[in-house]
């Protein structure tokens, strides 16, 4: 086709780019091949550099070249225009600018590297740079789409060469980028630091090694910006639930800046429920506990005991998130040892508020945790906790009955199991990890009305309700037949209901599963 006759036909361009552009799913190398013979890639781009005051066309061709180069037709062609990414990255448009971007990453992931590098590629056209500045100057998605293309770098041996330099003074080294960057562009850079942690283990050492983890420490550090300090708490949630960072996260300073945060009454409300949630998280993990110390690790759960304990009596959101923080520590084996053997056990907290029914956003935060802490989320041999724990969880849930109206554990338990839907989940989870001990198993057989609740199939209309109810039936019914009180003749009934229960399935039987006739007499006129 001539180009020049494409051009002046930009109203059947933008149809067919459209077509292709917006096609519902992936298109193949045969439809990327067939639309370039009807419109050739330097028509395309001649076009977006030129037609672009036509309605929707420059919207439509970033579409099209989009599906086009994400096809391995479409990423073969890229190194032969390679000039045209160069352009793209350093375009007025944030539309083109973003497909430069997502171009690169389509050349780093599909290129058929036997006879050439699509890294090397990227280093002889000094396209790094560029991909930068669309991080740090960019729009938003602009940003992303750089992040994007520069992980994908960050997976190739040259790529590691130029992003993370030998040379300290480099411009382009990351401590250097943030450092000359607005405080949006900063942000922009710790960001990408921590992406490229994700990648591997290896890239990861790299960056422990260049000292770029201190980098998000003294942002919070040296500035008042509650919004920034906030974004960097975010990166630092987003570090700890990478499987290989708390090895080197357990040498920086993070806990210390985790405890400074949750401890100073001065810091915003946000600032103090982020930093104890991500202590939460870090806590929740096993593993943790192999690599920081102990007494590290007391001092972060005692922090969010003594802020919960201040604003104990007061209708605060923060008490609520101190909650689902010692729920989430409870989760791992060591965190529910610890905060049930402190002392004062920091799980006084979560058992006390499980059972108040005066704050209900408050009560339904310490279910879960309570859930957490008893095992309900945890692998079935790492339910049950040593000696000492396991007594201190009884002797909690003992000492809050007899304070109550309720007087035993039995009584508590149908209490919430007679609350609204959402509660009732929580019940059916507290249960669930709770029934494993025998203390508990007898209050729970004990109890009729908590049996007649737990095997009812009618109980619950949702699927993660039905769903929920016959975990909690499945686990007493386990505890219940590997127990003594399986040979109990009182507690015969009980087992039935639980066995036919748990025969039944999670959702409502069919009470007539044979075809019924259908007669009707014809109508007569």
């Amino acid at each position: 086709m001539d180009e020049e006759y494409a051009m002046d036909d930009a109203a059947q361009l933008l149809e067919t780019a459209s077509d292709f552009g917006y096609y519902p799913g992936v298109q193949s190398d045969a439809a990327a091949e067939e639309f370039l013979y009807r419109f050739p890639l330097a028509v395309i781009i001649n076009a977006l550099q030129t037609r672009l005051q036509y309605p929707g066309l420059e919207d439509a061709l970033v579409a099209a070249l989009e599906k086009i180069f994400e096809t391995k037709y479409g990423a073969s062609l890229i190194p032969h225009y390679m000039p045209f990414v160069q352009v793209g990255l350093t375009a007025d448009s944030p539309s083109v600018r973003r497909l430069a971007c997502k171009t690169v990453t389509c050349l780093l992931e599909n290129f058929d590297e036997k006879t050439l590098s699509a890294a090397q590629l990227v280093i002889d056209y000094d396209i790094y740079p560029l991909l930068l500045d669309s991080l740090v100057n960019g729009e938003e998605q602009v940003a992303a789409a750089s992040v994007d293309a520069i992980k994908k770098l960050a997976g190739f041996p040259e790529g590691m060469d130029i992003i993370f330099p030998v040379n300290k003074n480099d411009a382009a080294h990351l401590g250097n980028l943030a450092a000359r960057c607005s405080s949006v562009g900063r942000v922009r850079v710790l960001s990408l630091i921590v992406k490229l942690f994700s990648v591997s283990s290896n890239v990861a050492s790299v960056i422990y090694n260049s000292n770029l983890l201190s980098l998000l420490e003294a942002e919070v550090n040296n500035t008042n910006d509650t919004l920034v300090v906030l974004s960097v708490l975010e990166l630092f949630h987003e570090l700890v639930e990478i499987r290989h960072s708390i090895e080197f996260l357990s040498r920086t300073t993070l806990l210390q800046l985790l405890l400074s945060i949750i401890s100073d009454s001065s810091k915003e409300t946000i600032l103090r429920s982020r930093a104890m949630i991500i202590t939460g998280r870090l806590l929740s993990k096993e593993h943790v506990y192999m690599l920081v110390d102990e007494s590290s690790v007391k001092a972060l759960i005692s922090a969010i005991d003594r802020r919960f304990g201040l604003l104990e009596h007061q209708d605060t959101d923060e008490c609520e998130t101190a909650l689902e923080a010692f729920g989430e520590v409870g989760s791992s084996i060591k965190g529910a040892t610890l905060i049930l053997s402190m002392s004062p056990p920091a799980a006084r907290h979560v058992i006390n508020a499980a059972f108040d029914r005066q704050r209900h956003g408050r009560q339904l935060a310490a279910m879960h945790a309570l859930a957490n802490i008893g095992g309900e989320s945890r692998p079935e041999n790492d339910i049950v906790l040593n000696v000492n724990a396991e007594e201190s969880l009884r002797r909690l849930v003992y000492g809050v009955a007899s304070k109550s109206t309720k007087l035993t554990p039995s009584e508590l338990f149908l209490s919430v199991l007679q609350q609204a839907a959402e509660f009732r989940l929580a019940a059916y989870r507290i249960i669930t990890g709770l029934v494993v001990r025998h203390w508990c198993l007898t209050e729970i057989c004990l109890k009729q009305e908590i049996i007649n609740i737990v095997t009812d199939a009618t109980a619950e209309s949702t699927k993660i309700g039905m769903e929920s109810r016959y975990k909690c039936c499945k686990a007493i019914h386990k505890a219940f037949t590997s127990s003594k009180l399986a040979n109990d003749p009182a507690l015969a009934g009980v087992a039935e209901k639980l066995q036919e229960a748990v025969r039944s399935g999670p959702y409502l039987a069919k009470k007539h599963l044979e075809s019924q006739p259908a007669v009707m007499t014809a109508e007569r006129f």
